[in-house]
């Protein structure tokens, strides 16, 4: 079983070396596969399950990550980001992809945690911190609003819908819909503005 670990620790082997790896895994290593899943998997997974908060789905979903690493290996630009860039932002997307399966096609309500971006890839301890800091304090404003308003906001600036889609998913007038975000918002500006947070519209 995958063991979980925080999002922020170091790879084990140089990035380097991880661009070597994926380049022997592009050319059909499967020993290459295997050495990178077990430098970098325990990284994936503490992404996975912040994201999904499920240890068996995220099992799955770290599992799959690498089966799309397989395949997408020779897609890795150099020029674009480290290798390990390119992995958290595939593992990101297939947990974004199984948490949507999995919440709104379900036609449940989208968890309010899951509405705040994570620290990025490369952040350093300091700035991970703040980043956790910053997911604390939105969580908390998030918390204040009502079940409808925050399904709204989090359908809208998580997972990038026009305010049409949101009515149409949610079967509500649009005006329903404006309304619920606009009062959303001005809660959440209230809220964060005296820990110096913003909002963007």
């Amino acid at each position: 079983m995958i063991q979980s670990q925080a999002v922020a620790r170091a790879p084990s082997i140089h990035e380097q070396e991880w661009t070597g790896l994926l380049a022997r895994i592009a050319a059909g290593d499967q020993p290459a596969l295997a050495e990178f899943y077990d430098a970098s998997s325990a990284k994936v997974f503490g992404l996975v399950m912040k994201i999904l908060a499920d240890r068996t789905v995220a099992e799955e979903v770290t599992m799959d990550v690498y089966t799309q690493v397989w395949r997408r290996a020779s897609t890795y630009d150099t020029e674009r980001g480290t290798p390990g860039s390119w992995l958290m932002m595939l593992a990101k997307t297939r947990a974004i992809d199984r948490f949507r399966s999995s919440y709104l096609e379900r036609g449940r309500q989208v968890p309010l945690d899951h509405a705040v971006e994570l620290p990025g890839d490369r952040a350093t301890p300091e700035q991970y911190s703040a980043g956790l800091e910053r997911q604390r304090l939105v969580q908390e404003a998030l918390a204040s609003l009502t079940a409808e308003q925050r399904q709204a906001i989090a359908l809208a600036y998580y997972w990038g819908l026009s305010q049409s889609e949101i009515a149409d998913r949610l079967q509500l007038p649009l005006g329903t819909v404006k309304t619920r975000m606009r009062l959303g918002m001005i809660r959440l500006r209230e809220v964060l503005a005296p820990h110096g947070e913003g909002v963007r519209s």
